[in-house]
């Protein structure tokens, strides 16, 4: 297992175990487990990650593609495109998602809310300045 993946079973375990929080660099921000299909692989994954919720409906949050300011978009990004669905763990909540990215001002107005909130997504966005544009998924509960 590489440390990544050690890294995300663990963050999954201690999600699970404790209702959806977990410590050290995610604690206190939201969090959730998206759960995608690889469109190639066909196999589940599950990714722990940062969200940002919809500031009016509870049924919409946001996820970032950052990969820490990595010059490739993430697979779960492609898989997730690709499929245009699916799931998530919240708290200690599961639901289906469907998928939809955000476009020129509307993403860029979310990137930087989040920016704002958690500095660390200013670094990457500018890590991948000139490279690429930061994706934003718009996960709604299907």
């Amino acid at each position: 297992m590489t440390d990544a993946n050690d890294w995300n079973a663990n963050t999954i375990a201690e999600f699970r175990a404790n209702e959806g929080k977990v410590g050290g660099m995610f604690e206190g921000a939201p969090l959730v487990l998206l759960h995608h299909r690889g469109r190639k692989s066909g196999r589940e994954h599950v990714t722990p990650m940062m969200y940002l919720p919809n500031e009016t409906d509870p049924n919409v949050i946001y996820v970032f593609a950052s990969k820490a300011g990595a010059p490739s978009n993430p697979d779960w990004y492609y898989n997730l495109v690709a499929a245009g669905s699916g799931s998530v763990e919240r708290g200690t909540e599961s639901y289906d998602v469907t998928v939809r990215e955000l476009p020129g001002d509307e993403r860029d107005r979310i990137y930087a809310e989040q920016a704002k909130r958690y500095p660390g997504f200013a670094d990457y966005a500018r890590k991948t300045e000139g490279i690429r544009v930061i994706p934003v998924l718009e996960l709604s509960r299907a």
